[in-house]
């Protein structure tokens, strides 16, 4: 096992060199000798959390193991460009779920993305240039006549037309994503560049096409940490749900009223507030969380219900450490993570205030 980089992922009162380099291995730990990276060893795999901790190994200067984790995906994609929705233990002839989510399938291009800049490997790109362009046009058979795109297809085929937004934001970044590789190839997609759009349109002017989760942190910053909602616009929708979501010295609410903080959500949240300019805030959430970090491990635990001061679930994962990385390296200036999230250098499609309002 490799010694991580850790110069990046250094943040006071969050990691230390030790602990980031502790946490790399924790990731490294879990993952199967196919690149697979479950949530945990027994559990199962899902396609966007594998991408998550990828990311993070990546960030972590760890990219055999994160190219490793890219070529499970393209060994494993179905005929359609999609994947299952869970694989047990990461295992590709164990599916434990045959349903396809679509922003499961596209958050490859956010990944591959992030590899080639952390890399500037362009044999990778176009190994992995055919997998994003069936992951995405995939998705975007199930783009809806308003935008949004729907959230599955089962494996008979049938269609979920129901959108959601913390998965429609997610797409957004990551038909962005898919967007730069193509720009990076001059292979242009005009498809693309137009699904983007309408897709942004809907996202920042109407609520109604999406299903009703209000009561989840997810759906409050997703727009914001997914680049549809920028500048005035994400600040007021951050302003608007800090106080039903956050809670001072834990963490983010998953859902309202909850007693449950979770650090996934919390260090995405992070994330989204480091990609708005706030990075005093992003550091307060940060440290907030690391009551759920596991000192044997350098994993972090999955929540914490604070009514009942128990660590719950009973589960170290692999995403929730992934995503703490992620927001780390960003806030220390990781190249590759700051253009991915920040969005400064990300195609924006057709603009959504170019769109008619309906």
């Amino acid at each position: 096992m490799t010694t991580p980089r850790t110069e990046h992922l250094v943040l006071p009162g969050v990691l230390t060199a030790g602990q980031a380099a502790a946490t790399v291995r924790g990731i490294l730990r879990l993952q199967r000798a196919d690149g697979a990276i479950p949530w945990f060893r027994g559990h199962h795999l899902d396609p966007w959390d594998h991408v998550e901790a990828a990311m993070a190994l990546d960030a972590a200067g760890e990219h055999e193991a994160a190219e490793r984790a890219y070529l499970w995906l393209a060994r494993n994609q179905q005929p359609d460009g999609s994947w299952y929705a869970a694989y047990a233990d990461g295992d590709p002839c164990d599916i434990t779920d045959r349903g396809r989510e679509t922003n499961f399938v596209a958050y490859v291009a956010v990944g591959v993305w992030h590899h080639y800049l952390s890399t500037g490997d362009d044999t990778f790109l176009d190994r992995m240039w055919p997998v994003v362009y069936a992951a995405v046009e995939f998705v975007l058979r199930l783009q809806q006549p308003g935008g949004q795109i729907g959230w599955r297809r089962d494996d008979d085929g049938t269609a979920t037309t129901d959108a959601l937004l913390t998965g429609s934001s997610s797409i957004h970044h990551a038909l962005r994503c898919a967007l730069a590789i193509a720009e990076q190839r001059e292979e242009p997609q005009p498809d693309w560049e137009l699904a983007a759009g309408a897709l942004r349109h809907a996202i920042r002017r109407h609520p109604e096409r999406f299903l009703d989760k209000d009561r989840y942190s997810m759906d409050w910053y997703y727009p914001v940490l997914g680049g549809a909602l920028t500048g005035a616009e994400a600040k007021a929708r951050i302003e608007e749900g800090w106080d039903r979501f956050v809670v001072p010295g834990l963490g983010v609410r998953c859902v309202v009223p909850n007693p449950w903080v979770t650090g996934g959500e919390s260090a995405e949240l992070a994330l989204a507030l480091w990609a708005m300019g706030e990075s005093d805030r992003a550091l307060e959430i940060l440290r907030s969380i690391q009551h759920l970090r596991d000192a044997a491990s350098g994993l972090y635990w999955t929540g914490y219900v604070f009514d009942d001061d128990a660590v719950w679930p009973q589960e170290l994962t692999t995403w929730t450490a992934g995503s703490v990385l992620l927001a780390v390296a960003a806030l220390g200036g990781h190249e590759a993570t700051c253009q991915v999230f920040g969005g400064e250098r990300l195609p924006w499609g057709l603009d959504a205030d170019c769109c008619a309002e309906d």
